[in-house]
């Protein structure tokens, strides 16, 4: 049952050893540190850190926003550690410890605004759309080989040019020059 902790900072510029300081004084005996921006998805030492953890262990941090990027990140990663016989603490907050029902009530209180807030989410993303749909948009990115595009490939490639020289004329790919010829056929 061993304590082990993580700390973050977001930039180079900043310099983790204070919360490394306060987490070795709390009893951590493993600390994994990284300098990453908590909305990188990629955090490789978090990643090992939630490998290394065991049934039994603790696992600390100075405060919430170290550990995770939003509510539902941070439910996310707890409720693993739950399932696995993590403890998770906040030195910061020591609302947040899942090691009491008080901490336990903090996180079913958090998993609950996680929930809400990805339906404030979903609502917002669904509104944009039927927004953009009314004013004729509809996502993605546009054409590349609009009509005049493949009229022109169409009448270069009458003109004896090469597919390479047609790719270079209308600054496509071969491979879309190509593929273009092979709609105009079939039409």
């Amino acid at each position: 049952m061993a304590i082990v902790a993580y700390a973050r900072v977001s930039t180079g510029q900043q310099d983790f050893i204070s919360q490394v300081d306060r987490l070795t004084a709390a009893g951590a005996k493993k600390v994994f540190s990284e300098k990453r921006s908590g909305l990188d998805g990629e955090r490789p030492e978090l990643a090992r850190c939630l490998e290394y953890v065991r049934e039994g262990d603790t696992l600390i941090v100075t405060k919430l926003d170290r550990l995770a990027r939003s509510t539902a990140d941070l439910y996310k990663i707890v409720t693993a550690l739950t399932d696995r016989g993590v403890a998770f603490k906040v030195l910061d907050d020591s609302a947040v410890d899942t090691t009491t029902r008080t901490g336990k009530l903090v996180m079913g209180i958090l998993a609950l605004i996680a929930e809400f807030e990805t339906e404030i989410r979903r609502e917002r993303q669904m509104e944009g759309i039927a927004r953009a749909k009314a004013q004729g948009r509809t996502g993605g990115r546009p054409k590349l080989v609009t009509d005049e595009v493949r009229t022109s490939i169409q009448r270069l490639r009458e003109g004896g040019a090469s597919i390479r020289a047609i790719a270079a004329e209308v600054g496509l790919s071969k491979a879309t020059v190509q593929k273009t010829l092979g709609r105009v056929k079939e039409n």
